[in-house]
């Protein structure tokens, strides 16, 4: 099949933000990027293109399907949605400004630079308590700071995080303001009950509160759920014959390379068998 990938500026997506990665099969210790060059030679290698452009325009209406990147029109018989999932921030201008100086959204990939640091952890569900544990491998401290009074992520992660001396908890209270003119030095936070404001030291800020599904362009093209997720079918089937999901689009539990690669296997399989059964030759 003549298969073209269009990764955006950054091939790999969330993996390329990793710092490394042990929980891959016959891939140990290297890092998300290492891996990411890896999967992209091997694909180069049996005649997959790459276009590092993102889309920016998708027709679903017709056949064949048409994409709209860097300026350019491309079409194709059938299509595979892996687009991933952002993170929800807090919409605060400083939360911009000091993005990569000490605000970050992942620890495996950055909880080496705040070795022997204090860090804040904004968020109480599964990804915060985990990031929580991930970043109490290295940091002096970890401040969970959370708008309700109790944590919302699993019993088994928060039963760990109850163990570890490092990790402590700031409750019903909201994240004000990112303060720091080059550099994360703090955050400025709110009492929701008593509305009283204070400072809370810190070398960084990790946002977990949540992720969305990066799939506005599909919008009144494709059936989505009431968080934004693409309905599908025995695991990637969507509503339009020929167009399947993989990846994050369709795991909101998991959210693993392991699980995105077996997506992504069993829609390439459901793409190559549509254009068989139509007689599409192989685009």
């Amino acid at each position: 099949m003549k298969t073209l990938v269009m990764t955006g500026p950054m091939v790999g997506g969330q993996i390329a933000l990793t710092y490394q990665i042990d929980n891959y099969p016959g891939f140990s210790g290297g890092t998300g990027p290492d891996l990411v060059g890896i999967m992209k030679k091997q694909a180069e290698e049996f005649g997959a293109e790459f276009l590092e452009h993102s889309a920016t325009k998708v027709d679903l209406s017709e056949r064949p399907f048409r994409v709209h990147a860097g300026g350019e029109e491309y079409t194709g018989r059938t299509m595979i949605i892996a687009t991933g999932s952002l993170n929800r921030k807090l919409g605060l201008e400083s939360e911009e400004r000091l993005m990569g100086r000490g605000v970050f959204v992942c620890a495996t990939c950055d909880a080496l630079l705040y070795e022997g640091k204090k860090v804040v952890v904004i968020g109480g569900g599964d990804s915060a308590v985990q990031e929580a544990l991930d970043l109490a491998n290295f940091a002096s401290e970890v401040f969970v700071v959370h708008r309700r009074g109790r944590l919302t992520a699993c019993r088994c992660l928060v039963d760990r995080a109850k163990k570890n001396d490092r990790i402590k908890y700031v409750w019903n209270t909201e994240v004000q303001e990112i303060l720091g003119e080059s550099r994360v030095e703090g955050v400025r936070l709110r009492d929701k009950a008593s509305g009283e404001e204070w400072t809370l030291e810190c070398d960084g800020v990790l946002l977990a509160i949540g992720w969305d599904p990066n799939t506005s362009l599909f919008r009144g093209q494709l059936e989505l759920d009431e968080r934004g997720y693409i309905i599908s079918e025995n695991e990637v089937e969507t509503g339009v014959e020929g167009v399947y999901v993989a990846g994050d689009l369709n795991d909101r539990r998991y959210r693993q390379v392991v699980t995105a690669c077996s997506s992504g296997c069993k829609a390439a399989l459901e793409a190559e068998r549509y254009l068989a059964e139509h007689g599409d030759g192989g685009s």
